[in-house]
């Protein structure tokens, strides 16, 4: 089975954005983005979209399910790549 993990946090430090300030955005607490950012907490779907977008990133940039902590470090290297990512 794979497990969550997320990017949340490279994501919103490279916009500078607070954990309050991004919590403000998507209407929940600090406490809920902690809880992401820390992999406690798996969002619903209206949250993950709202959070890619004020993150300028796809969904499957900012949460990931891997079989390994190892093939998400893989992947997480991506995440120092450009994004190419259009909100609509």
């Amino acid at each position: 089975m794979a497990d969550f993990y997320t990017r949340m946090k490279t994501y919103r430090e490279k916009l500078n954005l607070s954990q309050k300030k991004l919590a403000e955005k998507v209407n929940v607490s600090r406490e809920t983005i902690v809880r992401l950012e820390q992999g406690k907490y798996n969002p619903s779907l209206k949250l993950a979209v709202d959070i890619a977008k004020e993150l300028h990133a796809g969904i499957e940039d900012i949460f990931v399910f891997a079989k390994s902590e190892e093939a998400y470090s893989d992947c997480a290297a991506s995440a120092d790549r450009p994004q190419d990512f259009h909100s609509e």
